[in-house]
């Protein structure tokens, strides 16, 4: 008599327990640890369902995803300056974050999800100023990940 209900009390907490995503912050300042005009961290290892939060530690800096730098199926994202920008990563991938104001200032981030999949393509897309620097550096970083 006991086990029907043991049963039927794992099945209902199963369905009503919440996943374990992770929320990660990604602070975006004109000052950090790697120098001027970044999000920090400016690399970020997720998993599928988890969050990243962008947060305006300084103002005038937004957080949007780069053109042909995000998996298939994923949506595009484009916060404002100086608003807070939460995204749910739901795609395996690469998704290759900027400030619009600050770009060629190398302000640019990488997400990776899951496994690299879409890794070549967005390493093909051009880049701009310091940009094309940083993004060389995190592209290295999840080159290590596509390996393993």
């Amino acid at each position: 008599m006991k086990l029907p209900l043991i049963a039927a009390a794992i099945a209902l907490f199963s369905v009503v327990a919440p996943v374990n995503a992770a929320e990660h912050v990604v602070e975006m300042l004109n000052k950090g640890e790697k120098g001027s005009m970044v999000f920090q961290p400016a690399f970020v290892r997720a998993a599928p369902g988890d969050t990243i939060k962008f947060v305006p530690t300084d103002k005038s800096h937004n957080a949007e995803s780069i053109k042909d730098m995000i998996p298939d199926g994923a949506q595009p994202f484009k916060g404002k300056p100086s608003e807070e920008v939460t995204v749910t990563v739901t795609q395996e991938g690469v998704y290759g974050v900027k400030c619009a104001p600050h770009y060629g200032m190398g302000m640019v981030a990488l997400i990776v999800v899951g496994k690299p999949v879409n890794l070549s393509t967005a390493e093909a897309v051009k880049q701009v100023g310091k940009a094309k620097t940083v993004f060389a550096e995190l592209f290295a970083e999840a080159s290590k990940l596509a390996s393993n």
